[in-house]
């Protein structure tokens, strides 16, 4: 199950919150065939993509 939660800028996550994200962190990760796990070279090509689109956030590019 998904859960979303938005906080605005100067909020705390609760107690409730964070046992939640410590309980998930000790959790396996489960690959199936909508989530596959990644070979190496996605790994680099996803990598690469998001170094791309950070660089163009910073530059103030669309």
């Amino acid at each position: 199950m998904i859960q979303t939660v938005i906080l605005d800028k100067n909020q705390k996550p609760t107690k409730e919150q964070l046992k939640q994200i410590e309980d998930a962190a000790k959790r396996e990760i489960v690959f199936d065939e909508d989530s596959p796990e990644l070979t190496p070279e996605m790994e680099e090509a996803f990598r690469l993509a998001a170094k791309n689109r950070n660089t163009h956030k910073k530059m103030g590019v669309s």
